[in-house]
């Protein structure tokens, strides 16, 4: 079970109170972890990653074990403690401007 904590306008979005829980089938990386959250909840789609390309908006990171994984490849294994759900997979909205 992958544990996922999203950003408060996404949990809204989704009407969600608190972290999601969700089965992940094959390795756990971000697209596959991506893929499931956005299956589990349509609404959220387009929100993390662009419709067409799937990368990431420029807005979004993603943490997993306290290091941000936004930059590493889609397809990229994430740490054990993510797969085995011992550590949130955390997705976090950006913020700019000065």
């Amino acid at each position: 079970m992958i544990r996922i904590v999203l950003p408060f306008h996404l949990r809204r979005l989704a009407n969600i109170n608190k972290e999601v829980e969700l089965q992940v089938a094959g390795p756990v990386t971000q697209r596959s972890v991506l893929d499931a959250l956005e299956a589990q909840y349509p609404m959220l789609r387009g929100t993390l990653r662009d419709h067409v390309s799937q990368r990431r908006r420029a807005l979004v990171r993603f943490f997993a074990c306290g290091q941000d994984v936004s930059h590493e490849a889609p397809d990229a294994p994430l740490p054990a403690a993510i797969a085995t759900g011992a550590e949130p997979f955390l997705i976090i909205g950006a913020i700019a401007g000065g």
